[in-house]
């Protein structure tokens, strides 16, 4: 798929490309990743079941797409629901890992190289669209937004607050004290608040249904969610009351 310039950050890029080859080590610099998916994954899937009549995380047959999937932890996690995924991100050497993890595994998740942009300009759609930990490293967010509405009427979006809070934990604490990120993962000036979001995704035409905080436990490194939306957070919009 042909890029049309898009919403991502070369520098963001090349950042998540020199990370592909550890990107499916669970105790390497994605482990906070790791550690996450089953939260993300977990409580966008039911909510995308209930939209469609369905119990559980029950995603068969619902056509999902992963915007910014880097080598497809969320891909494969919501592959493995029953839903047909489509994975797109700008990283080429992210989705390599992705397409090399996915075939291991026999999951057919179909990877792409680009932005939402590009699917839009083709007339794409789906059931459900997600964008994980991405909107933080986005340069145009009012045209990636846009794009995302255009793409499917519900739409999932986590990302970290831009807080004093966020900018001692996510950033200071996780990248320089407990190295748990490679330093220079985040740009705390990018943090987006729920406020922030909330507005850019009325302007695109959606509306914020429910939010959730996202919170670790330092003992066993466990997420859950939370009223606390300080740090991490979790959003679910759509166009009509799902």
């Amino acid at each position: 798929m042909r890029t049309t310039g898009g919403t991502a950050v070369s520098a963001e890029v090349r950042k998540f490309d020199a990370l592909a080859g550890r990107w499916w080590d669970p105790d390497g610099p994605m482990k906070p990743l790791h550690r996450m998916n089953p939260l993300r994954t977990g409580w966008i899937a039911e909510r995308i079941a209930r939209a469609h009549g369905r119990a559980g995380r029950d995603l068969s047959g619902l056509r999902l797409l992963d915007v910014g999937c880097g080598a497809g932890l969320a891909s494969e996690a919501f592959a493995r629901f029953g839903a047909s995924v489509v994975g797109v991100d700008a990283a080429g050497e992210a989705l390599a890992a992705a397409r090399a993890h996915a075939a291991a595994g026999g999951l057919a998740v179909e990877y792409r190289q680009g932005g939402p942009e590009d699917l839009l300009a083709e007339g794409a759609g789906f059931d459900a669209v997600v964008a994980l930990e991405v909107i933080e490293h986005v340069e145009d967010r009012a045209r990636f937004l846009g794009a995302l509405a255009g793409l499917g009427d519900l739409v999932f979006l986590s990302t970290l607050n831009r807080t004093a809070r966020s900018f001692l934990f996510a950033k200071v604490g996780a990248e320089y004290v407990l190295r748990l990120l490679p330093v220079g993962t985040h740009d705390w000036r990018m943090f987006v608040t729920p406020g922030e979001l909330g507005a850019g995704l009325r302007r695109a035409g959606l509306t914020v249904r429910e939010m959730t905080g996202m919170v670790m436990d330092p003992l066993t490194g466990r997420w859950r969610a939370s009223g606390d939306v300080g740090i991490n957070y979790m959003v679910a919009a759509s166009r009509d009351s799902p």
